[in-house]
């Protein structure tokens, strides 16, 4: 999807098949809590597995599954016959869910989650199947809301969990950078509100703000010929910007004008959903898996499943990757700002700021786990997050919608991009290194479970 984030609709199929598109804590979720077998568990699985049938048979329940949930298919473009069938099918969540189960049980019970690409793929179908079939459970109402178990069966990890008065310190600091009288979201949300692309700006300012990351993802990601993505800027979402993958290297980037629009979110939203972000990772999973090796499966993207971690996590990080160090400011500062009409003399404490901002994204993570799991109601949701994230009202609501549509999926900015972040910088002492670390994970088939390998 996308920042701050989605929700969505079918896309419609391309003719041929085409593709896909911190804290401390245990890294991913090391034991899966719902069985993979049925009650015959523990017979020999078939040695010999039909892959490209598995595949085929996952894609169809995934467009079938999105006929119970439209923000479910965040991307499709393989044969249209499937998603044809898929539409004109009339299976209810609980039977997908059991065909779902079915599919796991041809692969082996326990696949390592490293080995060769052709391993990895084994390992990503029976990890999507599992999400697959959680999710299909949720439709059916025979899973009771729980934001850890909702975490570990359909993004493959375990996130960290804090107290919201580990944040405090992180509140303290922001009180004293921006000192005055009222509740700290508001005079966050005053000194923000001078650096507001004016609207008359905003088509020069992105314009510019993509350009560059593209070209900085350029001089290191061997993109597609012919990628090419249309930008448009649109109203009433609970995201602030989403990449619609459409298939043969071509997205529709749509940016969300409802609120204000603040000029660091031009670099951010340009690499996010961009440069090298979600649209250059569906490019090269289309490019690499399935143009090059025919596996359909990449030609559908389940939203609710542990690709979305890879995505949104690889997406973020990827804003530091092509922006390192005082990069992003300088730029800002010498392109952006005087394209905007706005003054950078405040620009480096707008900076810290925002990194104190940033650290405040996993409370936002404790709220919607609070407000999932029962423990707080709308009202409070909403008051937490203008507390303990510094929104404003109008963004705190429009935070209580994006985790009415999306639930647990919050997790997949901030811890998704530390789970890449290490798995980047893990031996990688140079630039050069990290970037090349970062074109593997986007061109191969690895889930949040086999980022240590």
């Amino acid at each position: 999807m996308k920042y701050l984030q989605p929700p969505l609709k079918f896309l419609a199929a391309v003719a041929m098949i085409s593709a896909l598109s911190a804290c401390g804590g245990d890294r991913q979720s090391s034991s899966e809590p719902e069985s993979d077998t049925q009650a015959g568990a523990g017979s020999p699985v078939e040695e010999a597995v039909d892959m490209d049938r598995l595949a085929r048979d996952y894609v169809v329940l995934v467009l079938e599954l999105g006929n119970h949930d439209e923000s479910y298919v965040d991307a499709y473009y393989g044969p249209a016959e499937w998603e044809e069938k898929a539409a004109a099918s009339g299976a209810a969540p609980a039977d997908i869910a059991r065909r779902a189960q079915e599919l796991m049980q041809q692969l082996p019970e326990k696949i390592p989650a490293h080995g060769d690409i052709e391993n990895l793929r084994r390992h990503y179908l029976k990890t999507q199947l599992r999400a697959v079939r959680a999710h299909a459970r949720q439709l059916a109402g025979t899973a009771e809301p729980d934001f850890e178990r909702e975490v570990q069966l359909l993004y493959d990890t375990r996130p960290p969990q804090q107290k919201l008065t580990e944040f405090e310190p992180v509140l303290a600091e922001l009180d004293e950078l921006l000192p005055g009288d009222g509740p700290l979201h508001r005079r966050v949300q005053a000194f923000k509100k001078q650096f507001v692309i004016p609207d008359d700006k905003m088509q020069a300012v992105f314009d510019a703000a993509i350009d560059a990351c593209r070209e900085r993802t350029k001089q290191h990601v061997r993109l597609p010929a012919g990628e090419h993505f249309e930008l448009e800027y649109v109203t009433d979402k609970p995201w602030s910007g989403y990449n619609w993958y459409q298939g043969g290297a071509r997205s529709l980037i749509q940016i969300n004008t409802g609120l204000p629009v603040m000029i660091d979110r031009a670099i951010d939203l340009g690499c996010h959903e961009g440069y090298p972000g979600h649209h250059t990772y569906n490019a090269l999973l289309e490019q690499e898996l399935v143009d090059k090796r025919g596996w359909v499966e990449y030609s559908v993207y389940p939203l609710f499943s542990p690709q979305s971690l890879i995505a949104e996590g690889s997406a973020n990080y990827g804003i530091e990757l092509a922006f390192p160090g005082d990069e992003k400011t300088a730029f800002e500062k010498e392109v952006l700002y005087p394209l905007a009409g706005l003054d950078p003399a405040s620009a480096e404490k707008y900076d810290r700021v925002l990194e104190l901002i940033e650290r405040l994204g996993y409370a936002g993570n404790e709220i919607a786990r609070q407000y999932i799991d029962g423990e707080i109601d709308g009202d409070e949701v909403v008051a937490l997050f203008r507390k303990y994230t510094v929104k404003s009202p109008e963004k705190a609501a429009q935070r209580k919608r994006f985790v009415d549509a999306y639930g647990a999926y919050v997790i997949n900015y901030n811890w998704g991009k530390q789970l890449v972040a290490d798995y980047v910088e893990r031996g990688a002492s140079s630039p050069g290194e990290r970037w090349q670390r970062f074109g593997k994970l986007l061109s191969s088939p690895r889930l949040p479970s086999s980022l240590d390998w």
